[in-house]
C-alpha cells in the first residue's frame, strides 16, 4: 500500500529490470543508502533502510526474502535478524525496527518515496 500522503519526493531508483526476482539491491538517494526488493512470489516491491540496526552494517539489502506467516520478511545476511518488509519491525524483538519506505511502478520505472 503507497501512503502517498507521507512522500513529499518521488525519486526514480532504477528500472524494474535491474532488481533480481525474490531478490534485493541498494540504491542511494543523496546520503541514504535504501535496499529495494522485488518479492517476485507475492508480486510486490518494497524499501527499507539498508543499514542493520544491530550491528551498524550496510547489509539488509543482501538478505533473504520469505515469509513470516502472512507477513513479507527480510533477514539481515550476517546476523539473521528478521524484519517485516511493510513496517520495518524486528520479528524477532530484539532489535530496533527499520525504516521502510512506499515504492510505486510507472512505465518500468521503480520509484521510491521519501518522507
Amino acid at each position: 500500500m503507497i501512503q502517498e500522503e507521507n512522500v513529499h519526493t518521488w525519486f526514480a531508483a532504477c528500472s524494474t529490470e535491474d532488481v533480481i526476482d525474490n531478490g534485493g539491491a541498494c540504491v542511494k538517494y543523496e546520503d541514504q543508502q535504501i535496499a529495494l526488493f522485488y518479492f517476485q512470489r507475492r508480486n510486490e516491491w518494497y524499501a527499507t533502510q539498508n543499514e542493520c540496526p544491530h550491528k551498524k552494517q550496510m547489509a539488509i539489502s543482501r538478505g533473504m526474502l520469505g515469509s513470516h506467516g502472512d507477513i513479507p520478511k527480510v533477514a539481515c545476511p550476517f546476523h539473521k535478524k528478521t524484519f517485516s518488509l511493510k513496517t520495518g519491525e524486528c520479528l524477532h524483538g530484539d532489535v530496533s525496527s527499520i525504516k521502510t519506505y512506499p515504492v510505486k511502478i510507472d512505465e518500468g520505472i521503480v520509484y521510491i518515496g521519501i518522507h
